[in-house]
């Protein structure tokens, strides 16, 4: 039986969809957002973690919105870059041990093979540009720091892609999907699962390898009309209508950012130094329908 973290773990982005798994997975999850905490707003951002008192800190908070950031570069690279940095720098400075997520965005997607952490980094738009400033600052700041880059994070509440599917479903007999982008879904109850393993893992007592940057989502991978088509199968178990799914290209679906078309991730390295290795997509989504439409 593994050791459990024996304090209060911090969340920051309290009502992200990483932030409330985490909240539901143990009581010693303490999740906090705005106006508590705001990257926006540092002066209280410190304060906040002060009051915690915490054993350890999940920095789950970001700016996600990846094409809203074409137009609001400044607006992420706060809360992307220059927040995640200040909060590091706080930790590093208490001894607090720091779990910081990040996103696959940071690659290009041109490998044509997953990709592992030590891959050169070259990302394509703001969003990912900023999440790869933030990977720098938590690293440079000296402290006990692990960041996990996950991807395609989906939940049953809150805003994703498995929820948008099922709503315009509902709504339309055809849909398009772009069939021409691959990645790993991952569902926030898996990786809040993975998130806790670190912890646990790093509470126990630091170790040099624990450092560092490593992968985490979903086992498998698939495009995003195949995940849609996957939403959908496992919504007809319960009774939904299954629309008609037209796979296109990314051409055909313009967007102000462009995506990684094949952002895959090795995530040996996790199950290597922490044993933790997140289920297969498939069972997930299958599992995250249910519990919407069940």
């Amino acid at each position: 039986m593994r050791r459990l973290v024996s304090g209060v773990i911090l969340v920051t982005g309290g009502s992200g969809q990483l932030a409330q798994a985490l909240k539901a997975s143990r009581p010693s999850v303490r999740v906090v957002g705005r106006p508590a905490f705001d990257f926006d707003a540092p002066e209280r951002l410190l304060d906040a973690i002060r009051a915690a008192a915490p054993s350890l800190v999940v920095n789950a908070a970001a700016y996600t919105a990846v094409d809203k950031a074409e137009s609001e570069p400044a607006a992420a690279d706060r809360a992307n870059h220059l927040g995640p940095g200040m909060l590091a720098r706080f930790c590093a400075d208490t001894g607090i041990p720091l779990i910081h997520v990040s996103t696959d965005y940071v690659f290009d997607g041109l490998k044509g093979a997953p990709y592992v952490e030590t891959d050169p980094t070259s990302p394509t738009g703001v969003y990912g540009a900023t999440k790869l400033a933030g990977e720098h600052a938590v690293l440079a700041a000296g402290g006990r720091a692990t960041i996990l880059r996950t991807s395609w994070v989906y939940a049953a509440a809150g805003k994703n892609f498995v929820l948008t599917m099922l709503n315009v479903g509902q709504k339309m007999d055809t849909l398009r999907v772009v069939a021409d982008q691959i990645g790993c879904p991952t569902a926030a109850a898996d990786l809040a699962d993975a998130v806790l393993a670190v912890a646990d893992r790093v509470d126990a007592g630091w170790r040099p390898e624990y450092g560092g940057v490593f992968h985490a989502c979903g086992t498998g991978y698939t495009s995003w009309h195949g995940l849609a088509c996957a939403v959908f199968a496992a919504a007809a178990q319960h009774g939904r209508a299954m629309p008609n799914v037209v796979p296109i290209a990314t051409a055909d679906w313009p967007t102000p950012a462009r995506r990684p078309p094949d952002s895959r991730l090795d995530t040996d390295k996790l199950a290597a130094v922490f044993g933790a290795r997140l289920p297969e997509w498939e069972g997930s989504v299958a599992a995250t329908v249910a519990a919407v439409c069940g």
